[in-house]
C-alpha cells in the first residue's frame, strides 16, 4: 500500500481514540511519529508506517510523561524530542529508530522546552524555563559549540530557523514587548530588529514588569509567582493584592503579554500570578503534587501566598482579592469557602462548584484525561473524595463579594456550576455580579464582551478596595 495519493484524494491511514496527533513526519520517508495524549501534560509516542498501516509503540512509560516537540534528524533515522521520561525536569533527547535507544543530549537544572532543528540539521535550538522566563539556546551540532545567547528582552520566546541561511527568528513576548521579532545571525552573532510592533497608542514603558517571589509552603514545598506592582503611590500606601490562579492546573505563570493584568495594575492593584502546586514548569514531581488525593493541599498554598507577600511588605496587609478561571475558578470558589475572611472580593470565571457533576458532564476526551489527573468518577472511592472537596459543601460559609463569569456554551464546565454558586452566595446576603454571556463558551473571546467584562471586574474590585475609578 503506497502512501502516494493523486491530487485531491484522501485515504484513512490510522484511526485512534481520543487524542492522537501527528507529531512529526519522516523527511523523504513514509513514517510518522504519533503522539497520544495521556493526562493533562503527558503523551505516548508511536510510529505509523504509511505503507503498511502498522503502528509500533516507541515511548510508553509506566508513569505518564511529557514527550513533545518531536523533530526528525535530516537523515530520518531518528528524532530529537523534549522528554521527562524517568526524570524530573524536561530535557532534550535523541531517539534512534533502529535501536530504540533514548539518549539525553541536553539537560539543566530547569525545564527545557521549545525544541527546533534547522532544515540541514546543523543547528539545534531550545529554551530553558527559568521561573517562567524563557532563555534561548542554540548549539552548532557540527562543531558541538553552544552559541553565546544574545542580549534580548526577557519574557517568553520562540525560535524558528530560516530554510537555507544560518539565521534564526527569535520572537519575544513580554509585558513590554508584544510579538517583538529579532533576527539572530548564528555565524556572526549579530542581532537585528526587522520591524517594530505598533502599540496602538499605548506606552510600553508604562507596562509593569514582574518580579519573581519565592517562598515555602507550610509543608516546606517551594512555591513561587510573578508579582506585578503599580508605580509607588505618592502617599507611600501599598497596593491591594489580586491573587491570580491560572487554569489547567497544568499551566504556569509566565511573563508574556496580558492585557487584563496590565489593566488591573494600571488601576492601582498588585497582581500575583501564582504557581500553586500542580503547576508546570518546575519539574514532574511538582506538576504531580496535586494529583488525586493531594488536591486539597493547593488551598494551603493560596493562604501561604497571601501571607508571604503581606509579610514581605509588598502589598497592603488588609486588602486582597482572589481571581481565577476554569481550574483557577474552582480554586477561587474553594478558597472563599475555606477562608471566608481572607479576601475582600473574588472573581470566579467558569469555575467548578461540584466536582461530581463537573467530571460527569465532561465530554469523552476530557474524561479520559481526567482519570489520570483527578481520578475515575465512576469509582466509588474517587467519587466520594471529589464530593468531599467540592466547593458547594462550603456555600453557606461564603461571605466574599463576587464577580462570577460564565459562557452559556461552555463544553467543559456547565453553567449550572456558576448558577449554583450565585444562588447560594446571594442566599447568604452577599453581593454578587453575574456576567453570563449567551454567545461565549469556556472563555470570553469576543472583544465587546471582553471590554464589558474587564470594565465590570475593574470597577467591582476598585470599589471593594476603595480605589479611585
Amino acid at each position: 500500500m503506497s502512501a502516494t495519493l493523486p491530487p485531491g484524494a484522501t485515504r484513512l491511514v490510522h484511526q485512534g481514540s481520543f487524542g492522537v496527533y501527528v507529531a512529526a513526519w519522516q523527511p523523504g520517508g513514509e513514517q510518522v511519529v504519533l503522539s497520544e495524549t495521556r493526562g493533562e501534560d503527558g503523551a505516548d509516542l508511536s510510529l505509523l508506517d504509511l505503507k503498511t498501516g502498522q503502528v509500533r509503540s516507541l515511548i510508553k512509560p509506566a508513569t505518564p510523561s511529557a514527550n513533545e516537540d518531536v523533530v526528525f534528524t535530516a537523515d530520518g533515522r531518528g528524532f530529537y524530542l523534549v522528554t521527562n521520561v524517568d526524570r524530573d525536569f524536561r530535557a532534550i533527547a535523541h531517539y534512534d529508530l533502529a535501536t530504540g535507544k533514548l539518549k539525553i543530549v541536553e539537560q539543566a537544572a530547569h525545564e527545557l522546552n521549545q525544541l527546533s532543528l534547522s532544515k540541514d540539521g546543523r543547528w539545534m535550538a531550545w529554551t530553558s524555563n527559568e521561573d517562567g522566563f524563557a532563555v534561548p539556546h542554540v548549539r552548532d551540532l557540527k562543531t558541538g559549540q553552544l552559541l553565546k545567547t544574545p542580549d534580548l528582552p526577557r519574557g517568553v520566546v520562540s525560535i524558528a530557523f530560516a530554510d537555507s541561511a544560518p539565521v534564526a527568528l527569535v520572537n519575544i513576548v513580554a509585558p513590554d514587548a508584544v510579538a517583538e521579532p529579532r533576527v539572530w545571525n548564528l555565524v556572526t552573532g549579530a542581532v537585528t530588529r526587522p520591524v517594530r510592533t505598533s502599540w496602538a497608542g499605548l506606552d510600553p514603558a508604562r507596562m509593569a514588569r514582574p518580579e519573581t517571589v519565592r517562598f515555602k509552603g507550610r509543608d516546606g514545598t517551594p512555591l513561587s509567582g510573578l508579582l506585578y506592582r503599580p508605580a509607588p503611590a505618592a502617599n507611600g500606601a501599598k497596593p491591594p493584592l489580586v491573587l491570580l490562579l491560572h487554569g489547567g492546573p497544568s499551566s504556569q505563570a509566565r511573563p508574556g503579554w496580558s492585557a487584563s493584568t496590565q489593566y488591573l495594575v494600571a488601576r492601582g492593584m498588585a497582581v500575583l500570578d501564582f504557581n500553586y502546586r500542580g503547576s508546570t514548569g518546575f519539574g514532574k514531581a511538582f506538576a504531580m503534587a496535586n494529583d488525586r488525593r493531594e488536591r486539597p493541599k493547593e488551598l494551603g498554598d493560596i493562604e501561604d501566598a497571601v501571607a508571604h507577600v503581606r509579610a514581605a511588605g509588598l502589598v497592603d496587609p488588609d486588602k486582597a482579592a482572589v481571581m481565577g478561571g476554569s481550574y483557577g475558578g474552582y480554586l477561587t470558589n474553594a478558597a472563599i469557602g475555606t477562608y471566608p475572611d481572607l479576601f475582600d472580593a473574588g472573581v470566579s470565571l467558569v469555575g467548578v462548584m461540584n466536582w461530581v457533576s463537573a467530571l460527569e458532564g465532561a465530554f469523552p476526551a476530557l474524561k479520559a484525561s481526567d482519570r489520570v489527573e483527578y481520578g475515575d468518577i465512576d469509582d466509588p472511592s474517587d467519587r466520594a473524595f471529589f464530593a468531599s472537596i467540592s466547593p458547594i459543601n462550603n456555600i453557606k460559609r461564603i461571605r466574599t463579594p463576587l464577580v462570577v463569569v460564565h459562557g452559556a456554551n461552555d463544553p467543559r464546565d456547565p453553567t449550572t456550576e456558576s448558577d449554583a454558586l450565585v444562588q447560594g452566595v446571594r442566599a447568604n446576603g452577599v453581593d454578587v455580579l453575574y456576567l453570563r454571556f449567551a454567545d461565549e463558551g469556556h472563555r470570553v473571546s469576543k472583544v465587546a464582551n471582553q471590554v464589558h467584562m474587564w470594565n465590570a471586574i475593574g470597577d467591582f474590585l476598585s470599589a471593594r478596595f476603595g480605589l479611585t475609578p
